[in-house]
């Protein structure tokens, strides 16, 4: 069985090949990061354009890596939410008719269950239960993951998203979009402890998140320092992300605790971020605590962990076939 998945939620277009045993036979992705620098952030109208012109270019180019054709495709997944509307429909727009025209059958799939169920994708992948930090641009979530569809929400952002904050943390910094690789890489220049940034709601008895001080706290320090040479950029980056990171650790290890499971997944374009890597494989090996990644190459948005959603809604019993679609720019995980 060949599953087709297509991502076009947001600023990235991406499609992938995925057989029945879960490996991904070819994947094409194109970021639009080049295209939205000059606007400080994603321009809807464009990011739409732009994945019409991406997306069967990408399609026909994973088909040939893979040798494969177009018949060869039992099954399509598509990413039907949450995100930009017009971005969303071009993806559900070509999922549809690819569908109608080979008789195939189209699964909707949430952007964030891709995310969660990346890193299924890897080698040597998690077991059912574990608890997932889900952390992407516009989300911050802790969830207990007991099998495909089975989600329990254990805590999240009550305002700004762990991605959003570096976002505007890289603004103030005068390092443009997108701003957390560029915080990161400063961040491994500054001095420790030059700054104490305060760490929101680290002490509190849930597992909720916030990150909308942080920003007011980097927002204070530009201001403080006036005119930012190079060092005082790298100590502001510096305390940003370890406060930051600090927090996501320290909440994720009590998720797990909690949740009294011993195994923990973190999935979402921040996941990549090197000194969150770090410092939770730091903790989870002290604790003795299985930890998992996607691949590198699948932390952002992508069309594999889309198709393996959309394997794991087939393998449920999934099989639907229908002319009328729609989508969800919102749309919470676990809703109908």
């Amino acid at each position: 069985m060949i599953v087709l998945g297509i991502e076009t939620s947001c600023d990235e277009t991406g499609v992938a090949l995925l057989d029945s045993h879960g490996n991904v036979r070819a994947h094409g992705l194109h970021s639009q990061v080049d295209m939205h620098r000059d606007y400080g952030g994603v321009v809807p109208e464009l990011a739409s354009r732009d994945h019409i012109r991406r997306l069967l270019p990408l399609l026909e180019g994973a088909l040939a890596s893979a040798r494969l054709r177009l018949s060869d495709v039992d099954a399509i997944a598509v990413t039907a939410g949450p995100g930009l509307v017009g971005a969303l429909l071009v993806g559900a727009s070509v999922a549809y008719a690819l569908g109608y025209a080979l008789d195939r059958p189209v699964l909707d799939v949430h952007h964030m269950e891709g995310h969660l169920l990346s890193p299924l994708l890897a080698r040597p992948k998690p077991e059912f239960p574990f608890v997932a930090l889900l952390v992407s641009g516009g989300h911050t979530q802790l969830m207990r993951v007991d099998g495909f569809g089975a989600y329990r929400l254990l805590g999240e952002t009550l305002d700004d998203a762990a991605g959003e904050a570096f976002d505007k943390t890289a603004q103030l910094l005068g390092l443009g979009y997108p701003g957390g690789p560029a915080v990161s890489r400063l961040a491994e220049f500054g001095t420790p402890s030059a700054l104490a940034f305060p760490r929101p709601m680290l002490h509190s008895r849930d597992l909720n998140f916030s990150f909308s001080g942080l920003k007011t706290a980097v927002l204070t320090a530009v201001r403080q320092a006036g005119n930012l040479c190079e060092q005082v950029r790298a100590d502001i980056a510096r305390a940003f992300v370890d406060a930051v990171v600090e927090v996501l650790v320290r909440k994720s290890m009590a998720a797990v605790e909690q949740a009294g499971l011993r195994r923990l997944v973190v999935a979402g374009g921040v996941s990549a971020n090197r000194q969150l890597r770090a410092a939770l494989q730091r903790e989870t090996g002290r604790a003795g605590i299985e930890l998992f990644f996607p691949p590198p190459e699948l932390c952002t948005d992508n069309g594999a962990m889309i198709a393996m959603a959309g394997l794991a809604q087939l393998q449920a019993g999934a099989a639907e076939k229908r002319l009328g679609f729609g989508v969800r720019p919102r749309w919470p995980l676990g809703a109908d």
